[in-house]
């Protein structure tokens, strides 16, 4: 039975060259065929790709000008000016919308954000702002003048980050309407000379050109080939996904930035602090700290709240994870609207609370051991939680007290008292070490307080830290020798202020406090989309390959069919040669080799 069709032996490399025919016939006929068949295959690969070709600069009279021979006069000053200005202008969009600006830009936009991540933000978090600023005199100005305090809404991020824009667009726009054109249009004609193609195949059959022709546009169309008859050949194409996966990534980088933009204009975060059995109304004046986007109205701000009725957290109580947070639940009661019912809702670690449109996330929480400050005349001045910040893992905790209002002394004269706080939950004992916790729940809690009066500084009008105490205008408690007055006390024990100025008592509840941080992101759901689009565009652009197969059938002088199969891809590929013999293997059962004639005896020979 006669072979399947075998690619025909490797021609001189010499004779076959991509592009180029060589040849040592000084014909011109035959010069002007190798032209011709140079042309063809130039055609053949036309259009596998979207991507833009620069078209040649036209000859330029005068040296680096757009505006050519400046003629004399005026008009001809004013024409020449045109000219040049819009050269320049044509030559800056097509190097703002080639593909190679577009990932500079892209890198500056990711190399700009660095800062932002690293230098502290005015619109995150201003006191860490004016820290930076007192500790660092010498570079504070050079930030301030590069607007690295404020990276995300400098003139420099928004410039490149427009550009970018702008860039993206320019460059998918004219990709897309060529794409249509290419899905519009026809396969190219097979070009002259098929065996010059990277992959080839040809064998002889008996069958009938128009059969094979006919039988050759059925198995394409059945492998998903976009196929044509044309002439004595078929032309045929696949892979258009590549360059749909090309487009769709590009244009979801688009709507990432859109989704970005949005999400920094119209979002707002804010956060609070909520001791147990507290509440939280989700009104600018409740929040701790407020970050809203720049066309955020707060008057838009959902009119929901809720109160925290138990927080509870579970750690790890031996072996080598001692410790380890197991769960942290924050038990609420929220309203969506004054007028609603209440609901009940747990949240935990990145199971936020969702109400029209805003998100409740737990983000940390802590201890607020319960004080009583009585003045030298045994009135209470000052009763209540007072929250203190974890600084390790096992909430060895930090804050102040303070006493604004209420106290007056034994003479009855008003001042303010401030207490530095020094909370463990697990106190390791006299003796043993420093005072940090051993454990993060509430074993054996200890709190050390050392006692200041005079004044807090809080009608100065600056900003302050509620959870550090300046000591600059207040004067030590002393005790009875003459040092600072500081005392370690368990629940239940109270501290004496010295001269009849009062006490401090440790209570014996501890309540714990929980932080959540309330947030609306309009844009991301779209960003979100986008990034999936993108994932999949670039995957398609990967790994789908954009190739052409041309089969042609013609009777040759002998009577027989000569069959050519020939494939092109955008790039070297090892499939594309195992694709064409599969298709060749298929179309050589439909129409096989034909055998060879048998050999014509010589006169004379015994018959």
């Amino acid at each position: 039975m006669p072979d399947r069709p075998v690619p025909p032996p490797a021609e001189d490399p010499e004779e076959k060259r991509e592009g180029t025919l060589v040849t040592n016939s000084p014909d011109p006929a035959k010069a002007d065929t190798a032209v011709a068949d140079d042309r063809e295959l130039s055609e053949a690969g036309s259009q596998l790709s979207t991507t833009p070709l620069e078209a040649p600069e036209e000859g330029q009279s005068v040296p680096g000008s757009f505006g050519g021979v400046r003629k004399p006069g005026l008009g001809g000053a004013l024409a020449w000016t045109w000219r040049e200005c819009a050269g320049w202008a044509r030559w800056f969009w097509r190097q703002l919308t080639s593909m190679r600006v577009a990932l500079i830009l892209l890198f500056l936009l990711s190399f700009g954000a660095i800062p932002g991540s690293l230098i502290p933000q005015t619109g995150i978090d201003e006191l860490k702002v004016e820290e930076f600023r007192e500790a660092h005199e010498t570079l504070s100005p050079i930030y301030d003048k590069l607007g690295l305090f404020n990276v995300y809404s400098s003139v420099w991020f928004s410039a490149i980050y427009i550009l970018l824009f702008v860039s993206l667009i320019g460059c998918i726009v004219p990709r897309t309407w060529q794409f249509v054109g290419q899905l519009r249009g026809r396969p190219p004609r097979a070009p002259r000379r098929l065996d010059r193609l990277p992959a080839y195949a040809t064998w002889r059959t008996e069958a009938d050109p128009e059969e094979v022709r006919q039988a050759a546009l059925g198995l394409l169309k059945k492998r998903r080939f976009r196929a044509d008859r044309a002439g004595d050949a078929v032309s045929a194409e696949k892979g258009f996904l590549r360059e749909a996966g090309n487009l769709i990534f590009h244009v979801s980088l688009i709507i990432i930035l859109v989704a970005f933009g949005i999400g920094q204009l119209y979002k707002y975060e804010g956060g609070k602090l909520i001791v147990q059995g507290d509440g939280f109304s989700n009104t600018l004046t409740q929040f701790d700290d407020f970050k809203p986007g720049s066309l955020f109205d707060t008057e838009d701000l959902p009119p929901f709240s809720f109160t925290l009725d138990k927080f509870s957290g579970t750690y790890e109580p031996s072996g080598p994870q001692r410790g380890t947070p197991r769960t942290f639940e924050a038990d609420v009661t929220y309203t969506e609207s004054p007028d609603a019912a209440p609901k009940k809702r747990t949240i935990e670690v990145n199971r936020p609370l969702e109400i029209d449109g805003s998100k409740v996330y737990l983000i940390s929480h802590g201890y607020a051991p319960v004080v009583t400050v009585r003045d030298g005349r045994g009135e209470v001045a000052f009763k209540g939680p007072v929250p203190l910040l974890p600084i390790d893992s096992n909430f060895t905790s930090t804050g102040a007290i303070k006493v604004l209002d209420g106290y007056r002394d034994k003479d009855g004269e008003k001042t303010q008292l401030g207490f530095n706080a020094f909370f463990v939950p697990t106190f390791a004992g006299e003796g043993k070490g420093e005072m940090f916790s051993q454990f993060p729940a509430l074993d054996f809690p200890v709190l050390a307080l050392s006692a200041y009066h005079g004044s807090l500084g809080v009608d100065s009008g600056l900003p302050q830290n509620v959870y550090q105490l300046d000591t600059s205008k207040m004067t030590e408690f002393k005790d009875e020798n003459g040092e600072l007055l500081k005392q370690r006390m368990l629940p239940g024990e109270t501290m004496e202020l010295p001269d009849g100025m009062g006490s401090v008592t440790f209570e014996k509840e501890i309540e714990e406090w929980a932080s959540f941080q309330v947030s609306h992101q309009p844009g991301s759901g779209l960003a979100l989309t986008g990034a999936v689009a993108a994932i999949a565009g670039l995957a398609g652009s990967l790994f789908i390959q954009r190739r052409r197969v041309w089969v042609r059938a013609v009777r040759g002088d002998d009577g027989m069919t000569v069959v050519e199969m020939a494939g092109l891809g955008r790039s070297e590929s090892a499939k594309l040669p195992e694709e064409l013999a599969e298709l060749a293997g298929d179309l050589h059962d439909r129409a096989p080799t034909a055998a060879e004639p048998d050999a014509v005896p010589s006169e004379g020979a015994e018959k």
